[in-house]
């Protein structure tokens, strides 16, 4: 990504305008995200019902591809935060009878809709449209091609911090399908922007980029050294819809060499924790018995994305400029 592209994300006073990638944002600001969603969760680890920091506010879920966790726990996130909410349902719009996605946008901010918080399958996606909005809305990127799924690396790295604190001493293993990641892509940005100097992937060749280790991870082609002494297990889904070509055996082959069983998890670090950002394939990339045992945090991730997610909406809202607007009381 060019800096031009990278610096529509902040404002003129360096805060967030648009989140569309973790690759270039400092470490301040990451932080910045971290402790205001530690302000949305309560003693307990539940997430606030209800802040009026949205109040009178617009946020518009533009999904190009289908993604039941990630629209929900935004729209929560918004609700949350007191704003209305709009799911547009792109099968049904006027994208599919031949208008123009600037102009399905150009409609919905003539409604003074403030935020739109796009998923689409096109790499890039979120950048081209951040930079043909008005200046008092905010882009948030839901993920986009294999380029990037920033907030889910954020609750990745909220997660962690909550179990692990700081990132400098961890090792941090993420396993299976790199190549068509783009959450993995998000989390090592986010992992070494954060301090972490032990950040492993684990693979088959052909699921790993070419280009990853310039990226300052280690690369393993097998499971068992890859998860030698870490303290956080990462695993990925294998996403075959973006598969092209036999790239894996069989899905019983990749589980005999890639899955994690309660024998692999022995080689972490006993207080190791275990993520996954979901869906979960069980018997393919992880045993049932490990994705609901007892190091298993992939439920807290969901509950955590909540908070992270309202975290980087609000902040994004604030580093807007918008003309002045009466709130309407409740």
């Amino acid at each position: 990504m060019s800096a031009p592209e990278n610096s529509i994300q902040l404002n003129a006073a360096g805060q967030l305008r648009h989140f569309l990638s973790i690759h270039g944002l400092s470490r301040d600001i990451l932080e910045d995200i971290l402790n205001t969603a530690e302000g949305f969760v309560n003693a307990e680890g539940q997430v606030v019902k209800k802040v009026p920091l949205l109040r009178g506010k617009t946020v518009v879920n533009l999904f190009f591809e289908s993604s039941t966790r990630t629209r929900t726990t935004f729209e929560l996130a918004a609700k949350r935060l007191s704003a209305d909410v709009l799911n547009l349902n792109i099968s049904a719009s006027a994208t599919s009878k031949g208008e123009s996605l600037l102009d399905t946008l150009s409609n919905l901010q003539a409604m003074q809709c403030d935020m739109f918080i796009i998923r689409h399958s096109d790499s890039g996606a979120a950048h081209f449209i951040a930079q043909h909005v008005e200046e008092h809305v905010s882009i948030i990127n839901a993920g986009d091609g294999w380029h990037a799924h920033p907030t889910q690396a954020m609750l990745d790295m909220f997660t962690i911090r909550r179990h692990k604190g700081a990132f400098e001493d961890l090792s941090i293993a993420i396993v299976g399908d790199i190549l068509h990641s783009r959450v993995a892509r998000s989390q090592i940005r986010a992992l070494r922007i954060l301090g972490a100097e032990d950040v492993r992937v684990v693979g088959p060749n052909t699921l790993i980029p070419a280009e990853v280790e310039a990226m300052g991870v280690r690369v393993f082609n097998r499971l068992d050294p890859g998860l030698r002494d870490v303290d956080v297990v990462i695993m990925l889904r294998l996403q075959k819809e973006r598969m092209q070509g036999a790239l894996l055996p069989s899905a019983d082959e990749y589980f005999q060499e890639y899955g994690l069983t309660a024998e692999r998890l022995a080689l972490a670090k006993p207080d190791s924790i275990v993520m996954h950002p979901g869906p979960t394939n069980r018997g393919v990339e992880i045993e049932a018995s490990i994705a609901d045992g007892e190091r298993s945090v992939i439920l807290e991730q969901v509950t955590n994305g909540i908070a992270v997610r309202m975290a980087v909406m609000s902040m994004a809202m604030s580093g807007a400029q918008r003309p002045s607007r009466p709130v309407e009381p409740e």
